[in-house]
């Protein structure tokens, strides 16, 4: 007898591991990987700027910028309701200066603003 009250014990401590294990501490993004995101994307989007400042072909550097871009949008990682995706496009495709300042802002205030001008 002393071994089922036991074994339902155990039974329901594994359980309650089984449940709590996986949520708790599990986060949706490791925040170092969401950092080296955030970098790779504010580091193509320098790199298209100064590409487009020097007047040279900045197609590739663009679709590189639109490629991070879509990365941290899949990720969720804009900020406080930014929109770096279609900022993003709106700033590579059509040459918006204001949207072209809202990413840099993006990148300034997730700490890359060396990245960025």
């Amino acid at each position: 007898m002393r071994h089922k009250g036991r074994a339902r014990a155990v039974a329901a401590a594994m359980t309650a591991v089984v449940v709590v294990g996986p949520t708790s501490g599990c986060s949706s993004h490791d925040t170092a990987q969401d950092d080296e995101t955030r970098e790779h994307y504010c580091s193509a989007l320098g790199t298209w700027q100064r590409t487009k400042a020097r007047s040279e072909n900045a197609d590739v550097a663009g679709y590189a910028a639109l490629a991070a871009a879509r990365r941290l949008d899949r990720e969720g990682l804009d900020r406080s309701g930014s929109h770096v995706l279609q900022d993003t496009a709106l700033a590579v495709d059509t040459a918006d200066t204001a949207a072209e300042g809202r990413v840099a802002s993006y990148c300034t205030d997730a700490g890359f603003e060396t990245y960025v001008r």
